[in-house]
């Protein structure tokens, strides 16, 4: 944007002054992503839940980072005469602001968080729903309060605290109380979004300082562009080497398309209109949004189904879960392919249906500090903070007996959740098996055998000798390979008995 005002002061188009920090500036506000359309086109098509999570995760940093970067660019002031000009001191102290407030803010919020999760824990708040809504609601906005006071930012305090709460705090809240502030949260919600859209097309008509900058316009979508290819390829690239399940090509053109600006670069922009250039960001910021939201809003079904990227993707309730506790996965299948239609279908056994599959596959593919972060937060931060995960005087030393014991709810030791390893997810009970076989068998690590019959096994826990009988006696002749990896069993569709 640097070069683009540059250029509009050698063809004239330039009649104030409009400084480098100007241009950081803008770019700064004008990074925070904010495609509230496409997530909710999304969330109504039930598209693909991993693209879904990458541009809401995306949109949610991206709405922080430009909080704070933004506030830091104002706090650079240079010793001397010239203010505009670079100063490493004043440099380093902009950089210091960036992370102190950004620290600040996620402490105050997940702290918070943290804070509310006690109190409903150790309280008997659940003996009043309605008021337990009206204290989760009320030191939800708290947070914002302090922080302003504090000096840090209240909106990321607030999407830390959010985030804390919908980890801890909310599990411990009562189920009328769960499902009322669920609802008190989505008219919220609903209500601030159409606020802000009307703001900002009252905001476009009634601004009396507009500066219409053609070429200041078309430089800005130019970079946006510009600098949207640079973030999606390269990062989606580099995290491809470490994924075993690839951000495709589709879900990247998706993510590129998705770079809608909303709601926060506006309100960042509003802010501050009383320079020259604040007024030309402002008005260009205006037209942004309204272009973003409505071309490329409009555009993001026929985008979906141009790319093929699928949609239509229902996730079970938990009483379906329940009724369709044995789910068949298909065997070396893309998930985000749809299947190609085939006779010759092979299909896993495998227990707790997709969401097993599901989970199996994120702990194959987390990284080791997440790993290391899922075990630390259930053995010790969920006991103490919810009504679930083991007790604590199982997880904590000796000498923190009494600690623990203090910490610890009766209800936990009803609810205890042992940490789940990778195969763990695949451990059945004899009396679950459920066989198919046919003329071959094909195992998850490639290894085959034949079969001739199926049938089911049903009853309580035996012996591996005996259960070894009833196998043989099952299958009809006993010499008949079964295939194994572990306690998973699989075996093909068709049945040629």
């Amino acid at each position: 944007m640097y070069g683009v005002v540059k250029l509009m002061k050698i063809v004239g188009q330039l009649s104030d002054k409009f400084y480098y920090t100007d241009c950081l500036f803008f770019g700064a506000i004008i990074s925070a992503t904010d495609p509230v359309t496409v997530l909710a086109i999304f969330n109504e098509l039930h598209a693909d839940v991993d693209l879904y999570a990458l541009l809401f995760g995306e949109s949610v940093l991206n709405d922080a980072v430009a909080i704070v970067l933004s506030s830091s660019i104002v706090a650079y002031q240079p010793a001397g005469l010239n203010t505009h000009a670079f100063d490493a001191a004043a440099f380093f102290k902009s950089v210091g602001i960036f992370l102190g407030i950004f620290s600040g803010s996620f402490t105050m919020g997940a702290v918070t968080g943290v804070v509310t999760a006690l109190v409903t824990k150790f309280t008997k708040l659940h003996c009043f729903p309605l008021l337990e809504t009206a204290l989760f609601f009320l030191m939800s906005w708290s947070t914002f309060l302090l922080a302003e006071a504090c000096g840090f930012t209240g909106v990321v305090a607030v999407l830390f605290c959010g985030i804390t709460q919908a980890h801890y705090t909310y599990n411990n809240l009562s189920v009328e109380s769960r499902s009322r502030t669920k609802q008190l949260f989505e008219v919220l919600h609903f209500l601030a979004e159409n606020f802000i859209f009307s703001y900002m097309g009252l905001a476009l008509f009634t601004f009396q300082k507009h500066v219409f900058s053609p070429v200041f316009i078309i430089g800005a979508f130019v970079a946006i562009f510009l600098g949207r290819a640079a973030h999606i390829y390269p990062l989606s690239f580099f995290l491809n080497l470490g994924r075993r399940h690839k951000i495709g090509w589709n879900f990247q053109h998706m993510m590129m398309f998705s770079g809608l600006r909303g709601a926060m670069a506006f309100a960042l922009a509003i802010r501050d209109t009383a320079s020259y250039a604040r007024q030309m960001m402002f008005t260009t910021t205006l037209l942004i949004v309204f272009f973003t939201v409505w071309i490329i809003g409009g555009g993001t079904t026929p985008m979906l189904s141009w790319l093929n990227i699928r949609v239509g993707v229902e996730e079970l309730s938990e009483e379906d879960q329940n009724e369709h506790r044995w789910q068949y996965i298909r065997v070396g299948v893309d998930p985000d392919q749809d299947p190609p239609p085939n006779n010759d279908s092979f299909q896993v056994l495998q227990g707790d249906g997709p969401d097993s599959a599901r989970g199996n596959r994120t702990k194959q593919e987390s990284a080791w500090l997440f790993r290391l972060w899922y075990s630390f937060d259930h053995n010790y931060l969920k006991p103490i903070l919810t009504h679930s995960g083991p007790p604590l005087t199982t997880t904590l030393p000796a000498w923190c007996s009494l600690l623990a014991r203090c910490l610890t709810s009766p209800q936990v030791y009803d609810n205890q959740e042992p940490l789940r390893e990778e195969d763990s997810d695949f451990i059945l009970t004899e009396g679950d098996l459920t066989l198919t076989y046919g003329d071959s068998t094909v195992t998850a690590n490639g290894s085959s055998g034949s079969h001739t019959a199926s049938t089911s096994l049903e009853g309580s826990r035996r012996t591996k000798s005996s259960s070894e009988e009833v196998l043989d006696r099952a299958l009809g002749a006993g010499d008949q390979p079964v295939s194994s990896r572990g306690t998973r069993l699989v075996f093909p569709l068709e049945d040629n008995a």
